[in-house]
């Protein structure tokens, strides 16, 4: 590979990196601040739970009176019976029972819960969304970064390497190899630096256009603190848990609209004034209207209601069945992806970063071949991308324990 093709090519990776570098950094309290104004997901449910809040004054309204005018021509039928018009004006005041205005408010309070109890699922999903969002754009910056070492430590060998052809130390097919490898190194520099954007993409994609599309992070991927037992975390769930919240809600929402739709089989009962009037008389009335469930007593309308309160609690259920799994999951997750971090970090990345100083030193005095120098770097390479990829792992697993909790105080800082 020629050396201008490689600097246009890091010229043009500069150029590509530099506006997220230049632009202004973000932590992840700014980010998730940012998400909770410019999401156009909690602008909507926070609509959803005006919308709810809205059907309990509905459900308090009181029934509007019914007037009736009639008016028509009367006529006699015996001699010396008075003609002229006539009218009638009824006014018919429906009332409501307490017990089923007071179950029908009830249903409307209990569906502003559930609302807010599903505006709260969204908004755990967002911080999880954006945090994972974060973190990969972390993982993906730091490969970048590892990427760009690389290339400038191979850029560095090739550029020895070619002057010992040059001077006869030695054979071409070194320089080949090298060359190689500079052009591998190159290829995943620009796969990492796509990725890194990417990764961007998406997090602006989940904190809104809020966010300039020209922006850099700050943070690193940091330590998780440690977390409670996984008994204490399961109790913790079932009883913090916004999904499982939201399906209380709904269950008890439902089980009121059965007991509302039982109270729908009273009579209902109406107040009723008549008044009418002919030439001759003028008649007032005053009565009762009642609407005795005879051949409809609500029957379909409860099974319905008893039905959906049924579904209801075998939804949640098999609801805290699903998430207690999936907090076992994550929790083992986060164990195999610590004891991993542990080991690379205390261990493997050290030694593989010690044996690439004794490949290089021995291959700067001749004592080793450019194989044991590439193997070495290909070795460190590979157990950074590994350590990387842990720390992912690991808070990756922590988010989705937070999820799960929905508690702030087991989520991770940057």
């Amino acid at each position: 590979m020629k050396p201008i093709t490689l600097l246009i090519t890091s010229v043009w990776l500069a150029g590509m990196w530099s506006p997220a570098i230049a632009a202004q950094p973000y932590t992840l309290e700014q980010l998730l601040s940012l998400a909770s104004q410019g999401n156009k997901g909690v602008q909507a449910a926070a609509a959803g739970v005006e919308a709810a809040r809205a059907g309990v004054t509905t459900a308090g309204a009181f029934p509007n009176p019914e007037v009736e005018y009639t008016s028509g021509r009367v006529s006699a039928r015996v001699p010396g019976a008075a003609t002229g018009n006539g009218q009638t004006v009824s006014i018919t005041q429906r009332l409501d029972l307490p017990s089923q205005r007071f179950l029908r408010q009830e249903v409307a309070r209990k569906t502003v819960s559930a609302t807010i109890a599903g505006q709260d699922v969204y908004a755990a999903e967002l911080v999880a969304k954006v945090k994972l969002g974060y973190y990969e754009t972390l993982r993906r910056q730091a490969e970048f970064e590892a990427a760009q070492e690389d290339l400038a430590l191979t850029q560095q060998l090739y550029d020895r390497a070619q002057v010992r052809v040059d001077v006869g130390e030695a054979p071409r097919y070194e320089a080949i190899r090298v060359s190689t490898e500079l052009l591998n190194a190159q290829k995943n520099s620009h796969s990492s630096l796509l990725r890194a954007n990417q990764a961007k993409s998406s997090l602006r994609q989940h904190v809104g256009d809020i966010l300039p599309a020209s922006f850099a992070i700050a943070g690193s991927m940091g330590n998780v603190p440690h977390m409670a037992p996984l008994n204490t975390l399961r109790q913790t769930m079932l009883s913090n848990n916004p999904e499982l919240a939201q399906y209380r809600m709904e269950l008890q929402r439902a089980s009121v609209a059965v007991d509302y739709q039982r109270s729908l089989r009273l009579p209902s009962i109406a107040l009723k004034a008549i008044s009418n009037r002919d030439p001759e008389v003028r008649d007032t009335q005053f009565g009762v209207v009642m609407s005795i469930p005879l051949w409809d007593q609500n029957r379909g309308p409860i099974n319905e209601a008893s039905a959906s309160a049924m579904r209801v609690r075998y939804l949640l259920e098999a609801r805290e069945f699903e998430l207690t799994q999936q907090l076992d999951s994550a929790y083992q997750q986060s164990q195999i992806a610590a004891s991993q971090v542990e080991a690379l970090e205390s261990g493997i990345v050290r030694q593989a970063e010690s044996a690439l100083r004794v490949a290089e030193a021995a291959y700067r005095y001749g004592e080793r071949g450019i194989i044991d120098y590439l193997d070495a770097q290909r070795a460190l390479r590979t157990a950074r991308n590994d350590l990387i990829a842990a720390q992912f792992d690991l808070q990756v697993a922590a988010i989705e324990i937070e999820r799960l909790l929905a508690n702030s105080s087991t989520g991770n800082k940057p």
